[in-house]
């Protein structure tokens, strides 16, 4: 690669420290879905973003190990004290999987259409403060400078999965309005590039995915060898959960990056014998709860408006049981509505949630409820009371815990009418009809900074899901919630984001609006042979360090 004076530019590789590993090997995967668009502006489903994230690179990033940023693309960068501006300088001599040199123009071009309220990007949100975008700037080939309109307190976690991409390629159709028809299912691979470690050879729609080697990627193992190691890294659709697992049992595939607990115990009989293990984890940023339906259109006299009945339904629940009869132990029980993996932000002076039914009749009594003899329960105008739980159909493990939690709510007299509902009417009923008592769902959270969760928290968000889309906070405590939140997503200390993050927590236990039930265990599974397998507690959990992943041996299960 040429620089100004016209002599090749040295590559400015990112050297691991500590790595080791074999070069050579293919890798396969199966999937349960294939991708819909192998265009990173537009992807919004997990199977295209997991497949663009291995061929496409950041300026920094977050290690789904650590939960730390680290740099990438960007070699280094400092923050001014105010928090506004954040200048980079990036790597020199690297280029894109087609061999054409990055530069700057690549991060101001890629942000061009971020920023571009034309394009409709799902990320431009991100980079929008208080309806003003952050402005990009080109300070030399090497150098770029990103101005805030104001501080964010996510700080460099902005940049994560923002993929640079390649302006000689995309610059054509951006111009001429055709950026959405770019990059699809039957693009030829020879006209996508990235600065990601693999790059794409092969698409056969509902087959198989072949991703290559990219040979000009940028980073290294401690002893100089340019990553990655693999040579192919192949996904397979299976279609459904059981054929996923069948796959990977039978050794047709390498890797599967999340089995489901009534699996684990099938795969785990065999692994001696097929020379595979199945690793836990821990509990992972995935979270489950019921919740009541407080839009002011609902029923004004509905039993759940009293914060006791929620309090007295959130004792009655069992989650231990949940965690044995559903998750078969792969699970732990909730305190708060922040999934059980995110340690750096749980209140830890909240314990979890323990049933006690003594409570739970205390609370029902002393918000006016009583008891019939057959052991119902009655609201003060003699009116037994009940509720229908709707839960996704589609999702066993949510309709056997909504199950449980009517059996549990049925001993302080409550009954309890389970509704499995396809997801997307379940979603339409909920967020769009409102009309429910109350549902059984979970959330995923995406980082460990709470900034990703701001629209459940907020009481204008989409995602507010017992009352969203408040023009006005409803209640002074969700006026409080907004404000603290405001404070989080504004202040850089994280010591002092911690404290308003813990009083959120406190405010949501006290008005039980959304009951925490348990955050299921991430369980993954890998040939015994592969190494620097190290699963991790955020998607994708098996191969987020795919560069670095290798064949200890062509023996059993390593793909020549």
């Amino acid at each position: 690669m040429l620089c100004a004076s016209g002599a090749f530019a040295a590559e400015d590789f990112l050297a691991v420290p500590g790595l080791a590993g074999r070069p050579g090997g293919r890798l396969v995967s199966a999937e349960r879905q294939e991708p819909k668009t192998l265009n990173p502006l537009f992807s919004s489903d997990a199977p295209s973003k997991n497949l663009i994230q291995r061929m496409m690179a950041d300026l920094i990033h977050i290690n789904r190990g650590t939960m730390r940023t680290e740099s990438a693309l960007a070699k280094s960068f400092r923050v001014s004290p105010d928090g506004l501006r954040f200048e980079m300088e990036l790597r020199e001599g690297i280029q894109f999987s087609d061999g054409h040199p990055f530069d700057a123009d690549d991060v101001l071009f890629t942000f061009a259409m971020v920023l571009d309220e034309a394009v409709n990007c799902p990320q431009r949100s991100l980079w929008i403060f208080d309806g003003k975008p952050v402005v990009v700037k080109k300070l030399s080939n090497y150098r770029v400078v990103f101005q805030l309109p104001s501080v964010s307190a996510v700080g460099e976690r902005m940049f994560d999965s923002v993929p640079i991409l390649p302006r000689h390629l995309l610059e054509k159709p951006y111009r001429e309005g055709k950026l959405k028809e770019a990059w699809g299912l039957r693009t030829a691979p020879a006209e996508i590039a990235g600065l990601g470690p693999f790059r794409l050879r092969e698409f056969v729609p509902g087959q198989r995915v072949v991703l290559e080697r990219n040979p000009y990627y940028w980073k290294k193992d401690a002893a100089g060898n340019r990553l990655p190691y693999l040579n192919e890294l192949v996904y397979t659709f299976a279609a459904s959960e059981d054929m996923q697992v069948m796959r990977f049992q039978s050794g047709e595939s390498d890797v599967i990056s999340r089995i489901a607990p009534k699996d684990a115990a099938v795969l785990e009989r065999d692994a001696a014998r097929r020379g595979f293990g199945i690793r836990d984890a821990g509990a992972g940023f995935e979270y489950s709860f019921l919740f009541f339906n407080l839009n002011d259109s609902a029923n004004p006299r509905a039993p759940w408006r009293k914060v006791g009945f929620r309090k007295a339904v959130a004792a009655a629940i069992d989650r231990q049981a949940i965690v044995k009869l559903v998750y078969g132990g792969y699970a732990t029980p909730l305190a708060t509505l922040v999934a059980a993996g995110n340690k750096l932000w749980i209140n830890g002076k909240m314990p979890p949630l323990a049933r006690n039914l003594e409570a739970a009749r205390a609370l029902l009594k002393a918000d006016g409820f009583g008891w019939a003899a057959d052991g119902s329960l009655l609201d003060d105008a003699g009116q037994k009371v009940g509720f229908s739980l709707v839960t996704p159909s589609e999702n066993p493990e949510r309709v056997q815990t909504a199950t449980l939690i009517q059996a549990d709510l049925k001993s302080v007299g409550i009954a309890v009418d389970v509704v499995p509902l396809e997801f997307r009417s379940l979603v339409e009923r909920v967020t769009n009809v409102r009309k429910y008592d109350a549902a059984l769902m979970a959330l995923a959270t995406a980082d460990a900074d709470p900034n990703v969760d701001i629209n459940l928290w907020i009481s204008k968000g989409n995602q507010h899901i017992w009352n969203p889309f408040q023009p006005k906070p409803a209640t002074a405590w969700e006026a409080e919630i907004d404000g603290l939140m405001q404070k989080v997503l504004t202040t850089r200390k994280y010591e002092d984001r911690k404290r308003q993050f813990d009083r959120m927590q406190e405010i949501l236990t006290a008005q039980m609006p959304a009951i925490p039930l348990v955050s299921p265990n991430i369980l993954v599974g890998a040939k015994n042979n592969l190494g620097n397998f190290r699963p991790a507690l955020l998607e994708p959990y098996a191969l987020w360090n795919v560069e670095e992943l290798c064949w200890q041996g062509f023996g059993s299960g390593s793909r020549k």
